[in-house]
């Protein structure tokens, strides 16, 4: 019989999603870096920049948030940690220098320093007050994930937290230099804990439907709205930020044009579609496909963001390849993220243009405002 370690080792990526789920493993992500913001200027200039309420953040707290274009489309997203001398951002794979010229092309007259620092960082499915302390103590901080429990300024566009697949579910990052690394995982494996790959916390990721900025942000753009992304990564009552007007005009007056969702695969054993394969229906091109896994109890399981009026009863075909459904190895079958009514929450239960439409066919004509030209 193979011990643990041998198991974990074995590279079967079912058997690591279930130690991972179990709290019985962690991952180390490869080619992180964090951009670090010092000065005393450093959270109220970050808060006026961005999604989320930095001004409000504590030393050692957590907080994710998101930077949107004039659009609202989402252009960085990040997770927050401040240590009372600095705060550290930490974004996907790959995004610390676009996100760090970015904060430096806004500094202007503000006293703060933009930095890039390589870390190294460990992402664990156990809450924070159960890390092994021996780990914590090689970290430079952790930061404790929110999804999927919505913020005091959050909105769902779905599910309530009671019903959400991932409501009891924690994660946390065990961020540390890069010096601290060797250390620390071998405090996490002296603690019973032992790693597993990438492609386990990935599966995780997207059963729990979870956003991760390296899949589902696309080139062509994307609002957080589509991505149910409002739950805890945007705070509507926290005042100006780049981007609102269309957050909140979408959240009052609109509905998202897409809507993100969770997809049940079939088609050919040993095989997974591609990220950015297209999605059909009855021939008709409605989206894409941005993450693809298998799941340890699900099989194979992907997110799509589709057309917002795509029926959620609609049997999707997965294009490429050969096999089951028209042209394609894969059909697929929904379950809802994101509501195809296109409410929030948050939203008015009518839209406040069709309230005063109404409210001005009731007026007088006397009443009604007179054209610019008649007014006396």
């Amino acid at each position: 019989m193979n011990s643990p370690r041998s198991v974990f080792r074995s590279g079967n990526p079912l058997m690591e999603e279930a130690a991972l789920r179990a709290g019985q493993a962690f991952v180390k992500f490869a080619g992180r870096a964090a951009v670090v913001v010092n000065g005393p200027d450093r959270l109220g200039w970050l808060n006026n920049l961005t999604t989320a309420p930095l001004v409000t953040l504590k030393p050692g707290s957590s907080m994710e948030g998101l930077i949107l274009d004039p659009a609202g489309h989402v252009s960085h997203a990040f997770a927050a940690v401040d240590s009372g001398e600095a705060t550290w951002l930490l974004p996907d794979e790959g995004r610390a220098q676009a996100l760090a010229d970015f904060l430096e092309s806004m500094r202007f007259m503000m006293r703060v320093e933009i930095s890039i620092r390589p870390v190294a960082v460990y992402g664990t499915l156990i809450e924070r007050s159960q890390l092994p302390e021996a780990a914590v103590a090689h970290a430079r901080y952790v930061w404790e994930d929110p999804w999927p429990r919505i913020t005091a300024g959050g909105t769902h566009y779905g599910l309530e937290d009671a019903v959400h697949p991932a409501r009891d579910v924690y994660r946390t990052a065990v961020v540390a230099d890069l010096e601290q690394s060797e250390p620390l995982e071998q405090a996490l494996e002296a603690a019973g804990l032992q790693p597993v790959s990438e492609g386990a916390w990935e599966a995780a990721r997207v059963v729990d439907f979870r956003p991760r900025p390296n899949r589902e942000i696309l080139a062509e753009g994307v609002l957080p709205h589509e991505l149910d992304w409002l739950r805890t990564a945007v705070w509507l009552n926290k005042g100006c930020f780049p981007g609102q007007e269309t957050v909140a005009k979408v959240v009052n007056m609109g509905k998202p044009p897409r809507r993100l969702v969770f997809l049940y695969l079939e088609g050919p054993d040993g095989d997974l579609p591609a990220p950015g394969a297209g999605v059909s229906t009855g021939g008709a091109p409605v989206g894409v496909l941005t993450s693809v896994a298998l799941d340890y109890e699900k099989g194979p399981v992907a997110l799509a963001l589709l057309k917002r009026t795509v029926p959620l009863e609609a049997v999707l075909t997965i294009d490429g390849g050969q096999g089951i459904g028209e042209g394609s190895g894969f059909i697929a079958t929904q379950e809802m993220i994101v509501s195809p009514e296109g409410r929030s929450a948050a939203s008015p239960k009518e839209n406040p243009a069709i309230q005063l439409r109404r409210a001005r066919a009731a007026m007088g004509e006397d009443q009604k405002p007179k054209p610019r030209g008649q007014r006396e």
